[in-house]
């Protein structure tokens, strides 16, 4: 088994950009106020995007490459992590085939002057060990709690991404004490309520995944609206250099469980989520293929009282086409959801 280069944990970041046309936000139960313009349940306001360029992640002030990892035994593993900010904790749970260090340093940086921010390897993941329990969403789950224990965090926000996403909604399910308030981003509840990935996006992953092609073109296209690509050709540069590493049977394990959880052959969690109670904000770029963009209308009908965000333009990469936005939006929600709770 040979670790993944540093550029396919940066391309499988997949689960997160958003090209931006611009921006629509729905919101159902609350209200939500960015750059001055508010929106009141059920009505839709646009907001204007201005990022015209990518922003250089190695000219943000602060390098999470530079931060230590440190590491700590949860159950049968030991897990690599990150801490860093004050204020109150929030854990940021990372999506298939990435490591901790590729979320955006203008997110981290923000989210770390209000927030004791917590990024992690998960299991098999960078320099987190494999164990021997079975690799699922349930246990990824029970993995993240175990981290909070160890910790001593006792309740924190909780945002995924992604796979991270599928992760904090059974967070949220089986052990919502531990949850204060939840973002979604990229997300899905699954089976078969949920709207499942376009066959040629299967094949392409699939391809991709089991290096049955090494054209990444392809792969990028569906994490990133092809329009924006062409606009923004040196857009990989945008993304954080990480000496990480994966392997290949860890990044074929984690893609299993996503194709599970998206595909209609299970119950899904759905329904589920109608018992939960805590502050939920749902993010989505509109020209998501890797997670069908659809799948954020379910989640927001499901979950009571739920936020949700759309980007017009954008694709699953969301918060690497334009992280100020993305900062904002769910700074925002923390925000307006602590005054309300």
């Amino acid at each position: 088994m040979k670790g993944e280069p540093s550029f396919f944990g940066q391309i499988l970041v997949a689960i997160a950009i958003i090209t931006m046309a611009g921006l629509t936000g729905f919101i159902t139960g609350q209200k939500l106020q960015i750059s001055n313009s508010i929106s009141a349940s059920g009505q839709v306001e646009s907001i204007s995007n201005n990022e015209s360029t990518l922003p250089d992640s190695n000219s943000e002030s602060v390098s999470i490459d530079k931060v230590n990892t440190k590491k700590v035994i949860v159950g049968d593993i030991e897990m690599a992590y990150k801490t860093f900010g004050r204020g109150e904790p929030i854990i940021l749970i990372s999506g298939s085939g990435n490591v901790m260090d590729v979320w955006p340093s203008h997110f981290l940086n923000e989210l770390a002057k209000s927030h004791k921010v917590t990024i992690f390897d998960n299991r098999g993941v960078g320099n987190s060990t494999e164990g021997t329990k079975p690799f699922s969403v349930r246990q990824f789950a029970n993995d993240t709690v175990g981290l909070m224990n160890a910790l001593g965090i006792q309740k924190a926000d909780v945002l995924g991404f992604s796979m991270g996403s599928f992760v904090a909604q059974q967070l949220v399910i089986t052990y919502p004490e531990k949850i204060n308030r939840l973002v979604l981003y990229g997300s899905s509840c699954g089976g078969h309520e949920g709207i499942p990935q376009n066959p040629k996006v299967i094949s392409i992953l699939t391809d991709f995944v089991n290096n049955r092609t090494k054209d990444a073109s392809a792969f990028l296209e569906v994490t990133f609206p092809l329009q924006w690509i062409k606009e923004n050709p040196n857009f990989l540069e945008s993304i954080p250099k990480t000496s990480e590493t994966i392997l290949s049977s860890t990044v074929k394990k984690q893609f299993e469980i996503n194709e599970h959880w998206l595909s209609t052959y299970w119950s899904g969690i759905c329904d589920l989520l109608q018992k939960v109670t805590k502050p939920s904000l749902i993010i989505t770029g509109i020209e998501d293929e890797a997670v069908p963009s659809g799948n954020s209308l379910i989640l927001v009908d499901k979950i009571p009282g739920s936020w949700l965000v759309q980007i017009e333009g954008a694709g699953h990469g969301l918060m690497y086409q334009y992280p100020k936005t993305f900062t904002e939006i769910v700074e925002t929600f923390l925000n307006v959801s602590e005054t309300i709770r």
